[in-house]
């Protein structure tokens, strides 16, 4: 087998906990290998998570940014305006930042929500992905993957709730969820 290298488009969908903790492990070892990350999230926006506190120790070697309000589209509830055009401004940051090849790790941590509750177009991120520099890699987060980003992706993981604290009474945990 040859040794391919390549920029790669990773996927972290399923509804068990740890897409984005998961990605957060990606990105510390990139930083570790002397790589660029930027993590862009699409929803995150009104809490205070520990992540932006951590990843501020690393400079400008990792940047993460809350692009949204928080979460969005609870229930049926209909999309309200702001949360699409939080979400059209965030991709649009996020293509610049995929195609400017200044980052050798993009992270778009709840894309898939965005994309499933149909505030982006799953074609225009498949196109983007397509146009990236050799070497960038993008990362991907949130349940319900759409299909043809799933297809183009190199790897694909699956989170997979077997059980959770929050099933017994026990809140969200400090440093664990948030």
């Amino acid at each position: 087998m040859a040794d391919v290298r390549k920029g790669l488009i990773i996927v972290n969908t399923g509804p068990g906990k740890g897409k984005t903790t998961a990605a957060m492990g990606t990105a510390l070892r990139a930083v570790g290998q002397g790589m660029k990350v930027l993590m862009l999230q699409f929803l995150k926006g009104s809490w205070h998570y520990g992540e932006l506190d951590a990843v501020q120790a690393f400079g400008d070697r990792f940047v993460m940014k809350q692009m949204g309000r928080g979460f969005v589209k609870v229930g049926g509830a209909e999309t309200d305006p702001e949360d699409i055009r939080m979400v059209e401004q965030a991709w649009a940051e996020a293509e610049k930042a995929i195609l400017s090849g200044e980052w050798d790790v993009v992270i778009l941590d709840e894309i898939n929500y965005a994309i499933s509750y149909g505030m982006l177009d799953p074609a225009r991120v498949v196109e983007a992905l397509k146009k990236r520099p050799e070497m960038v890699h993008v990362i991907l987060t949130g349940r319900n993957a759409h299909p043809t980003i799933v297809d183009l992706a190199d790897t694909v993981t699956e989170m997979r709730q077997v059980k959770h604290a929050y099933e017994k009474g026990v809140q969200a945990q400090r440093g664990i969820e948030y």
